[in-house]
Parts: C-alpha cells; structure tokens; sequence
C-alpha cells in the first residue's frame, strides 16, 4: 500500500481547489449578473459599486483602488447609478473636490434583494448536502481562508475585497 505524503495531500488538495473553486465561482458570478441585469436593470460594475459603497468606500478613487480599474469607469458607473436614483453624490464642504457616494434607499433596497436572492438560490443548490458535510465545506473555508489571511500584497489584499473576504 502507498504511503500518500503531505506533500501529495496537497498536490490534491490543490488540484480539487481548482476543479471546484473557479467553476463555482463562474456560476455565483453568473446567477448574480442575471438577478443585477435581468431583474434590476443594472450591470455587475454597477453592483459591485453599490457593494463598495455599503462596505464604506465612498470615493470613486478608494472604489478604483479596491476594483483594479480606471477612475473614469468607475465615475462613468457611478453617474448611471445616479441617474438610477441608487446612489448619490454628495460634495465635501471643507474642499468641494472631494465627492462622497452614497446608497439612496432604494440602492440598499436593491443590494438587499439581489444578495437575498443570490443566497436562496445558493442555499436551493447546496440543500441535498448533509449537515454533517456542510459543517465539514464550512471548517475547510475557514481552514482555506485562515491560510490565505497572513499579511500579503497590496494586489492580493485588493482581491480579497474584491471577492468579498
């Protein structure tokens, strides 16, 4: 009988990281572009300013910094949101080149449907697993995640926010 080495352990661990992480991942992307798009009318850009803006980023840099793309795409989101009546612009007194965003009631209301229905159909397609394998799938995550949390780059760290972490 073969001895498996930690090392193979983790050549597989790794391997199954990439059979399932990535796929899964395109499908949560996937489901939540169609809710944004399809019953909202929105884009996942714009979605996923809305989300900054709820987690406390309210300039179009620190949002440009945190997503990894230009200012002026983020600003050009932004005034469609506007226009959608889902976020506002609001001046800084002290220096009026500084604009704050900010969720209108309807953004949180919108940011709250579409995450709600993100996670029934989550939860519609992992209910055939047992409890005892969820709480295994929750244990691993956190194993997984406490793993990736020790300090890193700059550019890792913008793709835990981006990703949500």
């Amino acid at each position: 009988m073969e001895k498996i080495t930690t090392e193979d352990n983790l050549k597989q661990t790794i391997d199954q990281f990439w059979e399932t992480v990535p796929m899964v991942w395109n499908l949560l992307r996937s489901h939540l572009r169609t809710i944004a798009a399809e019953q909202f009318g929105i884009s996942v850009g714009q979605f996923h300013i809305m989300r900054y803006i709820r987690k406390g980023l309210t300039s179009v840099k620190d949002i440009a910094d945190a997503r990894q793309i230009s200012r002026p795409a983020v600003s050009q989101e932004a005034d469609l949101l506007v226009e959608k009546g889902l976020i506002t612009r609001c001046q800084e007194a002290e220096d009026r080149r500084f604009v704050h965003l900010a969720l209108t009631l309807e953004g949180e209301e919108l940011l709250n449907q579409v995450f709600q229905q993100n996670r029934d159909w989550m939860m519609e397609k992992m209910a055939s697993i047992s409890a005892e394998d969820l709480g295994l799938i929750t244990e691993g995550l956190a194993l997984l995640k406490s793993a990736f949390d020790a300090p890193m780059e700059k550019t890792q760290d913008n793709l835990y926010t981006l990703i949500g972490i």
